[in-house]
């Protein structure tokens, strides 16, 4: 792993950590029930997507949520920035992860696909 690499692994996890802290400073009582599940910082460090669990959220709650995040991200950014004590932080954006519901329906494929296929023996 070079030297680039460990430094944005570094600062993702740092980030993980620190987000969760600065939406639970936040108002807004509803936003502390998110989970950030991972975040990934692109190869400047200017940006960052942060991805946070879908849990069960209808897409109305979804965009919700998401609409709330974007106006507090200069604030999250701002405990990030005070917190570590950075020059700057990466510009966060916020959006859910899709990625457990998919493989979650591929598996039910695949369990689907098991079951005819020994119902057929």
């Amino acid at each position: 792993m070079t030297p680039v690499e460990i430094k944005l692994k570094r600062t993702d996890s740092i980030l993980q950590e620190l987000i969760p802290e600065g939406i639970s400073q936040l108002n807004d009582a509803r936003l502390h029930e998110l989970d950030v599940i991972e975040v990934k910082t692109a190869r400047g460090r200017d940006d960052a997507k942060v991805y946070l669990d879908p849990h069960h959220y209808s897409e109305k709650e979804k965009n919700f949520f998401l609409k709330q995040l974007r106006k507090a991200r200069p604030v999250i950014e701002d405990y990030c920035l005070k917190d570590q004590g950075w020059f700057r932080c990466p510009k966060l954006s916020f959006e859910f992860d899709d990625q457990i519901q998919k493989s979650k329906t591929i598996e039910d494929l695949f369990k689907q696909i098991s079951k005819e296929s020994s119902d057929e023996s």
